[in-house]
């Protein structure tokens, strides 16, 4: 009995060892095979893709996009709008940014408007940047093309307040300027300039009123005027710059615009006040040339009638040569007189 009892937990324990070894045998296999597997499969997978880029990409986008709408407004704004009439638009905004609520009004109505003007609080400094911004290159832009001052000439004396102001423009109408490479650039006299100015300054207020810079103008006139008859000179600084183009503004001067004659080879092209202007041929060089002592006798018809608007005295000769149509109606004028003379003296007989 007992060693059938022995024999029987031997062969147990021996069929316990080879299962353990067979076990053993079977899982170590599977082992190597699974952890082969797993670096296949991890080595199999490719990696996310990386967002850091992508994010970037997509914030310069919103920048730029910011950026481009904004400046966008602004030139819309400065091409729609005047300052002034940002200003206004800014003025309201301020008040309704403000929030001025009642006491009677609702917790809850304070409370929006609190939230509103709290939200409209960096608009509000957007616009105010804009316009401190906006002032400053108009400042800018004016001091280029406005003249130099709101009074070009000082006050005109008291006992001088009935004399007229006689405007010169200067090139190709009192000189002329010229190059050649042989000799560079030379400025010739019109004929009868020195006559001219001579002669008018004894009723005229002279002024030299150019296009041309400083530099330029001041030695031209030193030269041209060496017994001072012309009283001020004004260049370029002095003019308007509108479209391209440098202009006159006789409203600039100081004086009275209906005692104001305007003299220039281009004058209608060159003055913003065409009422004023008296055009004469241009002048580049031509020898035979007297439209300047043409205009004498009636320049100095006007300085000793001195009419009340010497506006509508040119008004009068639009579209003629004031110096010829001049002659023909003081011909005109004698012609009836001396028939006045003939009637009154057929009346006495």
């Amino acid at each position: 009995m007992s060693s059938r009892l022995v024999r029987s937990r031997l062969l147990d324990l021996l069929a316990r060892q080879r299962g353990g070894r067979r076990a053993l045998g079977v899982s170590a296999t599977p082992a190597k095979e699974s952890v082969v597997s797993s670096d296949t499969l991890l080595n199999d997978q490719t990696l996310p893709p990386s967002c850091g880029p992508r994010s970037r990409s997509l914030l310069k986008f919103g920048a730029i996009a910011a950026f481009t709408a904004a400046l966008g407004t602004t030139a819309y704004a400065s091409y729609a709008y005047t300052l002034d009439e940002v200003e206004e638009k800014a003025n309201k905004l301020r008040a309704m940014t403000k929030g001025l609520v009642g006491d009677d009004t609702s917790s809850f109505q304070k409370y929006n408007n609190l939230v509103y003007s709290t939200s409209m609080k960096v608009p509000l400094k957007a616009v105010e940047l804009y316009l401190n911004l906006r002032r400053t290159i108009e400042d800018q832009v004016r001091g280029f093309t406005e003249p130099l001052s709101e009074k070009l000439l000082p006050d005109l004396h008291p006992q001088e307040q009935h004399v007229f102001t006689l405007v010169l423009d200067l090139n190709e109408t009192l000189v002329y300027s010229d190059w050649k490479r042989d000799r560079g650039w030379r400025t010739f006299k019109r004929p009868g300039v020195d006559a001219f100015l001579e002669h008018l300054a004894k009723f005229y207020e002279i002024v030299v009123y150019s296009d041309q810079p400083s530099m330029y103008v001041d030695p031209v006139l030193e030269r041209l005027d060496q017994k001072g008859c012309i009283r001020f000179r004004l260049s370029r600084a002095a003019t308007k710059y509108v479209n391209g183009k440098h202009f006159r503004d006789l409203s600039k001067l100081n004086r009275d615009p209906s005692r104001i004659l305007y003299i220039s080879g281009n004058a209608l092209e060159s003055s913003l006040q065409p009422e004023n202007c008296v055009s004469i041929k241009p002048w580049k060089l031509e020898n035979d040339d007297t439209a300047l002592l043409d205009l004498i006798p009636f320049l100095e018809y006007v300085a000793l009638h001195s009419p009340t608007d010497v506006r509508s005295v040119l008004a009068s000769y639009q579209g003629r040569d004031i110096a010829s149509e001049f002659i023909e109606r003081s011909k005109e004028h004698q012609r009836r007189m001396q028939e006045q003379k003939q009637h009154r003296g057929f009346w006495r007989r």
